[in-house]
């Protein structure tokens, strides 16, 4: 059997030696780095709107917990896809699609969930973050956009609750302008109809 040249030296022979050093290690780095930029894209984005999505989702669910639960999903979400992106540039409506998704995937189990069970209790009242976050004069007007169907509160929520324009809403929910327009339209007469029994 022959020995490397550096054994006779006295100086063991590295078995990795030479390993890692071609075309599929050079990948790797490639590979490394674009992971490097996207968790960096993603954290900026977290932390530019993060608070905005949970506020959105705490409208839409009325629960803080639930709400964070449902943003810290899109976000994970976007991480596994990051790399099947189209347009890395678009990747907050993804995150706000992902986000009322969840939202209405949450609003769907609780429906089920209520028609399985017994009567449930009444809904317990709310932590003092929750009414920190959403204020004192904003109680009746959230109540009745609740009672909105799910659709016509989305639309409501990211028109005037996050300030979008049609397009954006449009591409969130999955719709078009002309549907954005009619069902904002729609959403305001009920929301007017509930406030005004309610008081």
């Amino acid at each position: 059997m022959l020995a490397s040249p550096r054994a006779h030296s006295g100086h063991q022979a590295n078995p990795l030696d030479g390993v890692g050093a071609g075309p599929l290690d050079d990948e790797a780095d490639r590979s490394a780095g674009r992971g490097k930029r996207a968790e960096g894209a993603i954290t900026a984005l977290y932390e530019a709107h993060a608070v905005g999505l949970i506020r959105l989702a705490i409208v839409m669910l009325g629960n803080r917990q639930a709400a964070e639960d449902v943003v810290q999903d899109a976000f994970c979400s976007l991480h596994r896809r990051w790399g099947q992106l189209a347009q890395v540039d678009r990747a907050l409506y993804y995150v706000r699609s992902s986000v009322l998704n969840g939202c209405r995937s949450e609003l769907r189990a609780r429906l089920r969930n209520a028609r399985r069970t017994t009567p449930a209790p009444p809904v317990s009242a709310a932590s003092a973050e929750d009414l920190a976050l959403i204020g004192e004069e904003h109680r009746e007007v959230l109540a009745a956009l609740r009672r909105l169907p799910d659709r016509q509160r989305e639309a409501l929520v990211l028109r005037y609750f996050l300030d979008l324009p049609e397009p954006e809403i449009a591409r969130s929910m999955g719709i078009t302008e002309g549907t954005v327009k009619s069902t904002t339209s729609r959403a305001l007469t009920a929301l007017a109809r509930l406030l005004g029994e309610s008081r």
